[in-house]
């Protein structure tokens, strides 16, 4: 079977030969009654890497984000977000469903945005509107192409959430390669956030899991919600060393991935009708514009799936295709990639 080569999304990474030993070795117990030990490590080492009091192992980002905004509004109040953002368009209505908030979404650029945009959608809550309960922002941003949100951008709503009791909330999926790629440690950014995650499933190479910190207090809270969805688990240890594992071998190399994606992009520019969405290249993530070619994008994936390559292809239902560097995409796939594309073009 010929190998694929999957840029359609960090996700697609798989558990390293290493990480397999490392999990089949763990230690394990209960984790519903805290009594698994690798689980409560590895809860121990990401509160810590991000400078908060405690973190809690949940299944999935997604689940970080529905339990995060169940707790930082009370039903019925409203949260401001990018338009673009992931709880807005790819979390199945599970912020109405589930936490019963209303979104307020802005726009800023590439996903960052400021004061400008949030102040018209504050309230203070009265007969007809609904109180803003907090902000929420994505690091790095997903339909932005990966960019790393600029410190002074989180200060400022940081400042404008405190004058006006509201809290804050990262969405930080990829927040370490935030980390990597500014060299701005995780810890600062989410000193401007009251809740933060960190996905162990994308570029950190584990199967599956996130983790959601914040305080003591909320950490509790998030707790019961955790089993409330369904969340609990009882010999998690297995699953969560592989997160263990990932922090300690495989934050550092993320810059490998960042560098693929700067490759890629430089390949695809060179490319008669391929335009790239984004001025530059931050982190991991590429998106570009096909519409020159006179391919559409289930054309263009057809093509490079022949040869053993996938994207994210029709993203938006437009012209734009998003690629995602990871672990297992090296340098000479990139290069297979490029070549692949070149001939679809060309052909066409």
């Amino acid at each position: 079977m010929t190998r694929l080569i999957d840029l359609s999304s960090d996700t697609a990474t798989q558990p390293t030969p290493a990480m397999r030993q490392f999990m089949a070795e763990a230690e394990v117990g209960d984790e519903q009654r805290r009594e698994d030990p690798t689980v409560n490590r590895l809860q121990e080492m990401s509160a810590a890497l991000v400078g908060k009091e405690a973190g809690l192992f949940l299944p999935s980002g997604t689940l970080c984000n529905i339990i995060a905004f169940c707790l930082n509004a009370n039903r019925g109040e409203a949260v401001i977000l990018h338009k673009q953002s992931h709880p807005n368009l790819s979390e199945s209505g599970g912020p109405a469903w589930l936490a019963n908030v209303m979104l307020r979404p802005v726009e800023g650029e590439r996903g960052i945005f400021g004061p400008e945009q949030v102040r018209p959608f504050i309230s203070a809550g009265d007969t007809h509107a609904a109180r803003t309960a907090f902000i929420s922002v994505e690091n790095t941003t997903n339909h932005g192409g990966g960019k790393v949100w600029p410190l002074e951008n989180l200060a400022a709503l940081r400042a404008l959430a405190n004058d006006h009791g509201m809290r804050l909330h990262m969405d930080g999926a990829r927040l370490l390669n935030a980390q990597v790629a500014s060299g701005i440690p995780a810890a600062t950014f989410a000193s401007y956030a009251d809740s933060v995650w960190f996905d162990l499933s994308k570029g950190l190479g584990a199967p599956v899991g996130g983790i959601l910190m914040g305080d003591r207090a909320f950490i509790e809270r998030a707790r019961l919600l955790k089993h409330m969805f369904g969340g609990a688990m009882r010999q998690a240890g297995v699953i969560a060393a592989a997160g263990i594992y990932a922090l300690e071998h495989h934050v550092d190399r993320l810059a490998d991935d960042h560098a693929n994606a700067k490759l890629l992009a430089e390949g695809l520019a060179s490319i008669p009708g391929i335009t790239l969405a984004h001025d530059s290249i931050d982190t991991n993530i590429v998106f570009f514009d096909i519409s020159g070619t006179g391919l559409t994008p289930a054309q263009l994936e057809r093509g490079i799936n022949a040869q053993g390559v996938r994207f994210g292809a029709n993203y938006d239902f437009t012209h734009l295709i998003r690629a995602v560097t990871h672990l297992d995409v090296s340098r000479a796939d990139i290069e297979q990639t490029l070549s692949a594309i070149r001939s679809v073009v060309a052909a066409a």
